[in-house]
């Protein structure tokens, strides 16, 4: 039996739901030259014994903590452990869409490239409960559409708009060489990761083939789903903060115009909509902040912002 050519990074707490059809969904992949390492971040559900049963399959690997530690700390325990050339991750409450390993590592194998992004749509729940995927929406498809081998961020300034861990496949080297590790202790762990890789890339393809459905759960327990807690919206904003503090001291200055354009027209509009509402005052001076930031920013880069988009962060720029 050959060794495998990528490893997939699955970590998970406390989704014992949706365990059991995301490692289906890898099983299932057209693409057969993989293993795989599950980190089980001291789930109390049904996600232990999932994980557990799928370890007796030896492309398995299984590591378990009895303290959670976070989202980050579980994948770079597992970074740390990869053997393959390439590795991949996938959240254990995404679903991986069959042809994602052969498209995303067809194209490194046919470029050299350093990294592969791949398209990713919504998995929403309908009236009654059932998961059904929803369409790629326009800035997924500005990152990864139409395809393209061996870019750059100077040169395909949009990608950084992917900012997603799951979305990719990336050689382990890029990773070593430039000592990118995930934020731990904070989410959005990946907005950072995303912008340092595509930095240090020697090479980024983009496909537009959906490579993962990106579950949004019906019980509201997503972190995305929990931006109304002020933690969780300082986490957000430290990411993106972050994110674009890579891309300025790498002097990317095309790739964050195009990032700040897309926090303008897609983030800040959101969480202003939550803000409206919200119970505390303490939400809307951190938003404010922010906001007041990346407009003097827009307006000095000169920015277009997104007509629809500027009600809502006027709005905010008071706060």
């Amino acid at each position: 039996m050959s060794s495998p050519t990528v490893t997939v990074i699955v970590p998970g707490r406390d989704v014992g739901a949706f365990a059991a059809e995301a490692l289906d969904s890898l099983r299932s992949q057209t693409y057969t030259s993989w293993q795989a390492i599950l980190v089980d971040d001291a789930s109390l559900d049904e996600t232990s014994a999932v994980f557990a049963r799928a370890a007796s399959d030896p492309r398995f690997r299984l590591i378990r903590h009895d303290v959670a530690r976070g989202l980050g700390a579980s994948r770079n325990e597992a970074l740390a452990l990869v053997d393959t050339p390439l590795v991949g991750f996938l959240d254990a409450d995404d679903v991986m869409t069959p042809g994602a390993l052969a498209t995303l590592v067809g194209s490194l194998d046919e470029s050299g490239s350093d990294i592969a992004v791949g398209a990713y749509v919504r998995l929403r729940p309908d009236a009654g409960g059932e998961y059904a995927p929803g369409p790629i929406q326009p800035w997924v498809a500005a990152a990864t559409d139409p395809a393209r081998q061996r870019t750059t961020l100077a040169e395909h300034p949009a990608v950084s708009g992917n900012i997603v861990a799951w979305s990719k496949v990336s050689r382990i080297e890029l990773w070593r060489r430039s000592g990118v590790a995930f934020t731990e202790g904070e989410a959005y762990e990946d907005q950072v990761v995303a912008q340092r890789l595509y930095s240090r890339a020697r090479g980024i393809d983009v496909v537009p083939d959906v490579v993962v459905h990106w579950r949004e759960r019906a019980d509201g327990t997503s972190i995305t789903q929990r931006r109304h807690r002020i933690d969780v919206l300082q986490d957000y904003l430290d990411g993106m903060r972050a994110g674009l503090a890579v891309l300025d001291s790498g002097a990317h200055r095309e790739a964050a115009r195009a990032r700040v354009a897309l926090i303008l027209a897609m983030d800040v509009p959101a969480l202003v909509r939550v803000a409206e509402h919200h119970p505390d005052d303490a939400y809307r001076r951190l938003l404010g902040s922010f906001t007041r930031d990346l407009a003097t920013r827009a307006d000095r880069d000169g920015i277009v912002l997104d007509p629809e988009a500027e009600p809502l962060l006027a709005a905010a720029r008071l706060w």
